[in-house]
């Protein structure tokens, strides 16, 4: 796989090449092939079209200026002409010209430029002068750019709501109902602050730049992977369902930290604070305990307390345990998390329940 360095210099030999004057509608079929192989081509690419761009802007504003000359304040906003003309201006007298800011712009319809003769440089050297230009530019930015953040941003849902946003490294954030985190991308490392709920990450490959989700005092750390992390309380469960992650306590654990534990796809872990316990099983499996994503609760055997807790995860209306027997009932099926009136009706015919309807709960009886 191709470093970030090299990435970059591929992008910047195309870029060079697109804005040299003979680019062919097959380059642009090649170009358009290498772009979609990987996010990170992409990312590259446009940081790279960005910078080009920003550079022909400050060339631009440097127009006309005498060679190794800087620009006295506010001379930016003025046209290179205003600059030739603002001096001789002010020696005639003109109070109201010397005045700052009060130079008016020329009058550019009656201005006729002189022809020049052009020289075209080899299409070899107009290529390579510009990609050596470019991979100057991205050497010498490098090591400032590397820990310089790119995205510093906080995301959070209501209640009943679920949210999937797009970071700048290409990787995607799938919140869960009243959730938030606190995202900070930088060069060098991918840094997540789950501060409450669950968060399912699809994380973009890049073992330069590890993706690092704190909750609380443990992390899980990955390069290229899909896995939930959710907070309760303060216990942590991380649900991976691609790749492999691992599970380590963060900067602030203990003294006497316990060592890290490896994830692998399938395997589900439940962190508190008398250890982690983990249990391996199939993806799909896996799969089944992130099914909120798409509007649904999975349950295996649950007992009725625990799948009562989940609905109260996405409902304002709360499903309460009205004694010991209701609650320890075991329930499985499929059911949307937005309908607790059907799983409640559900219940009452299937099982020896009665629900009491109050406003803002229901209340759950043996019968």
């Amino acid at each position: 796989m191709a470093s970030s360095k090299q990435i970059e210099q591929t992008a910047a030999a195309w870029l060079a090449k697109r804005d040299g004057g003979d680019w062919q509608a097959n380059d642009q079929s090649v170009l358009d092939a290498w772009l979609v192989e990987s996010t990170a081509h992409r990312v590259a690419f446009l940081r790279l079209e960005a910078a080009w761009v920003h550079s022909g802007r400050l060339k631009a504003l440097g127009a006309g200026m005498q060679a190794g000359t800087l620009p006295a304040r506010g001379q930016w906003s003025r046209a290179p002409s205003d600059r030739q003309t603002a001096g001789a201006t002010a020696d005639a007298g003109d109070s109201t010209a010397s005045a700052a800011g009060s130079l008016q712009p020329p009058e550019l319809r009656q201005l006729v430029f002189a022809p020049r003769a052009i020289q075209r440089p080899s299409r070899a050297g107009r290529y390579a002068g510009i990609a050596a230009g470019l991979a100057l530019a991205v050497s010498l930015g490098w090591g400032w750019m590397r820990y310089t953040a790119v995205e510093q941003a906080t995301y959070s849902t209501a209640m009943g709501s679920v949210r999937t946003m797009l970071l700048a490294d290409g990787s995607q954030a799938t919140l869960s109902s009243d959730s938030r985190i606190e995202v900070a991308l930088s060069r060098g490392e991918r840094r997540i602050d789950l501060q409450q709920g669950e968060a399912y990450f699809e994380v973009s490959k890049n073992p330069e730049r590890p993706f690092i989700v704190t909750a609380g005092q443990r992390q899980v750390v990955a390069v290229g992977t899909r896995f939930a992390v959710r907070r309760d309380s303060a216990d942590l469960r991380v649900v991976v369902t691609e790749g492999t992650v691992r599970l380590q306590p963060g900067a602030a654990g203990n003294a006497a930290p316990a060592p890290p534990t490896l994830l692998k796809a399938g395997s589900t872990a439940l962190a508190s604070s008398h250890g982690v316990l983990v249990r391996a099983g199939s993806v799909e499996d896996a799969e089944r305990l992130v099914d909120w994503r798409e509007g649904y609760l999975t349950f295996r055997d649950s007992t009725l307390a625990d799948a009562a807790a989940e609905f109260n995860r996405y409902n304002v209306r709360k499903i309460v345990m009205g004694d010991p027997q209701v609650a320890a009932l075991r329930v499985g099926g499929n059911f949307r998390w937005s309908n607790t009136d059907t799983f409640v009706r559900l219940l009452e015919q299937g099982f020896p329940v009665r629900a009491e309807q109050q406003p803002d709960r229901v209340i759950l009886h043996s019968r």
